[in-house]
């Protein structure tokens, strides 16, 4: 039989080495009852344990066998040696990943990919946030795989997060949190399992929420006693709350206010009551940004904030938001609720900064004005 020096195998996602082995896991060739009772079967496996010894055989001497009448089976090579880490030790204060940017010969890009992997410790902890302060006589590790597999997620993206606050980008069709225990996939439990990537227990505490069908900016706490000093100051401490309503019909006046007390059914549905101090204050503005016969586009900020506050008071100024049948909407064309939370801005409770977010406006709710020339501010 020829022999040849044996090529590389190739390497796997878990860092497995496949040489190609033409021996079986059990060590025998494999063969049916109906093989065993054929002499031609009986020869094949008997020929088939030969080329097994001699590829053994082969193996001890350094060589491989260039063929063999064995079935080859993946997943016997042997698993690569794991490269050390590298080291860099911090000489002076500074954040993470401008430290990173600093040392690794990569895009920013590339670095926040390596911290979002779990890739980076600090004094042997892993550690995913970009701000995290460094002090000198600490020591950065960079090891080539990751320590923990990054949840993936699903309909959020974070725009801001630190040792107090998460501030993400929620897609509309995703709950902020379950109602009640059931199993639904929300922004609560992904972030819940985002957090305790690193320490399993971390949590995070709802400060505020989104209908499902809305979309936008949203925030939670990481601890209990940021979430209080959220809720308990947040007139004081939220500067401005912008939302996106794509409602239904022409609105005729170009900005207004409305002032109603909310209640809610037993059905669990609010409604405006007709008697003042009946039920909880809602102030409302609008201001018109778009419009033809069939939708108006809104730009919409909150003074309070009551559950489903701007829906019913576009019900009660006689435009519902588009896609909304529960309050009122006929249209089903844009898919979604035409509600939108572009821009929260608020002091943060710890650091006492404003902070403000902004996203752009869904693309479904600038369709109908597609032929206008009037752009958006």
């Amino acid at each position: 039989m020829n022999k040849r020096k044996g090529s590389k195998g190739r390497s796997s996602a878990k860092g497995k080495s496949y040489g190609g082995s033409s021996k079986p896991r059990s060590g025998r060739p494999h063969a049916s009852s109906s093989e065993a009772k054929s002499p031609r079967a009986r020869d094949g496996a008997q020929n088939a344990s030969a080329s097994d010894v001699s590829m053994t055989s082969a193996r001890i001497d350094g060589k491989v066998a260039a063929k063999s009448s064995a079935t080859k089976r993946p997943g016997q090579g042997h698993y690569r040696k794991s490269e050390p880490p590298r080291q860099y030790n911090v000489t002076e204060p500074d954040e993470l990943l401008n430290f990173l940017l600093k040392h690794v010969k990569s895009g920013r890009n590339a670095v926040k990919s390596i911290l979002g992997r779990g890739q980076v410790s600090i004094d042997e902890k892993v550690v995913t946030k970009f701000n995290e302060p460094l002090k000198p006589g600490q020591i950065i590790s960079i090891s080539k795989e990751g320590a923990v597999a990054a949840p993936s997620l699903t309909g959020i993206n974070i725009l801001h997060e630190d040792d107090d606050i998460i501030v993400i980008r929620k897609e509309a069709g995703l709950l902020s949190i379950a109602a009640d225990k059931s199993d639904d996939l929300t922004a609560y439990r992904q972030l819940m399992a985002h957090v305790r990537r690193t320490n399993p227990l971390n949590r995070i505490f709802v400060v505020h929420r989104l209908d499902r069908d809305t979309s936008g900016v949203m925030m939670f706490a990481k601890s209990e006693e940021v979430q209080q000093q959220l809720q308990n100051h947040w007139k004081e401490n939220v500067r401005d709350r912008v939302y996106i309503a794509l409602v239904e019909g022409a609105v005729a006046q170009e900005e207004g206010t409305i002032s109603s007390w909310l209640k809610e059914t037993k059905t669990l549905k609010m409604y405006s009551s007709s008697r003042p101090n009946d039920g909880q204050h809602a102030v409302t503005h609008y201001k018109r940004l778009k419009a033809n016969r069939e939708f108006s586009l809104l730009e919409v900020r909150l003074e309070t904030g009551r559950k489903n506050q701007i829906r019913v008071h576009m019900e009660d100024l006689g435009h519902p938001i588009a896609g909304d049948r529960k309050y009122g909407a006929r249209t089903r064309d844009l898919g979604r609720l035409g509600l939108h939370a572009r821009v929260l801005s608020f002091i943060h409770p710890t650091t006492g900064k404003l902070m403000t977010f902004e996203t752009d406006i869904p693309k479904p709710f600038l369709y109908p004005f597609r032929g206008d020339s009037t752009p958006v501010q």
